[in-house]
């Protein structure tokens, strides 16, 4: 069977995150029935998607990376068509290409990026609700960034990583960390950009940020943190209304 690659962007708020569940609907379940309905199969034979990783309830994305074998050889552009005529509205694949038969989502990936948005109005953008974590206390962002500068390159980031993870190994490189404001919507912007991220990891990361945003913690508290490996110490994990991955990094890049 060919082997298909597609680009997926999809609103998060309505979904149990990314993989299939069995307590609500998911992003995978979602796409693996549209396929179904456009392969004419039956679920006795489901189309499995494979995905770049998982997000959690609440978290969109506006570059994740899909691969599945349809038992069908279509045009891409073809079949790109028929799924966003089948899928709901807050799901779309914006990109789709045929690709080698050994092409993997998850374990060709080298890099990703994710956002995460806070609305600093004073009160919460009822619009923004969806989209971005509200925090309306005054902040100081040099602090803030100063802050994130100590997890920027190769560390053990056991303190900023869930205990519910099934990762040993929590050894992770961060190429890029920092925070900016952008001023005319009224929103500090965290990006991320590494080799691979932990369960929860960005969210107790920009939790901890806006702890130290607030005064409440010193900047030099992220060197602490990383030193102590001790996820109790660290900061809250922030809501995952705010968080977006950004895009996923191959080799060779697969839609090209």
């Amino acid at each position: 069977m060919p082997r298909y690659v597609a680009k997926v962007q999809y609103d998060g708020s309505h979904y149990h995150g990314y993989q299939i569940q069995k307590n609500g609907i998911s992003i995978q379940e979602k796409i693996e029935n549209a396929l179904l309905l456009i392969a004419k199969k039956s679920p006795e034979n489901p189309i499995k998607i494979i995905g770049s990783g998982r997000t959690d309830a609440g978290v969109h994305a506006m570059g994740q990376v899909i691969h599945f074998d349809f038992p069908a050889s279509l045009p891409a552009i073809n079949l790109l068509r028929a799924l966003n005529s089948i899928l709901e509205k807050d799901i779309r694949i914006i990109q789709c290409n045929q690709t080698k038969i050994d092409f993997h989502a998850r374990y060709h990936a080298i890099g990703k990026s994710y956002r995460y948005r806070v609305d600093t109005q004073a009160f919460p953008d009822p619009f923004k609700r969806n989209f971005t974590t509200h925090h309306g206390y005054p902040f100081e962002i040099e602090r803030i960034q100063e802050g994130l500068a100590y997890l920027q390159g190769e560390h053990d980031f056991t303190s900023f990583c869930s205990t519910k993870t099934d990762k040993e190994n929590k050894v992770r490189n961060l190429y890029e960390v920092k925070a900016n404001l952008d001023v005319p919507n009224q929103e500090l912007v965290f990006d991320f950009k590494g080799n691979g991220f932990l369960y929860n990891m960005i969210r107790i990361i920009v939790g901890t940020s806006l702890q130290i945003g607030d005064g409440l913690k010193e900047p030099i508290e992220m060197q602490r943190l990383l030193d102590i490996k001790d996820r109790n110490q660290a900061g809250p994990t922030a809501p995952p209304q705010g968080l977006y991955l950004m895009h996923v990094e191959y080799e060779e890049d697969p839609f090209e």
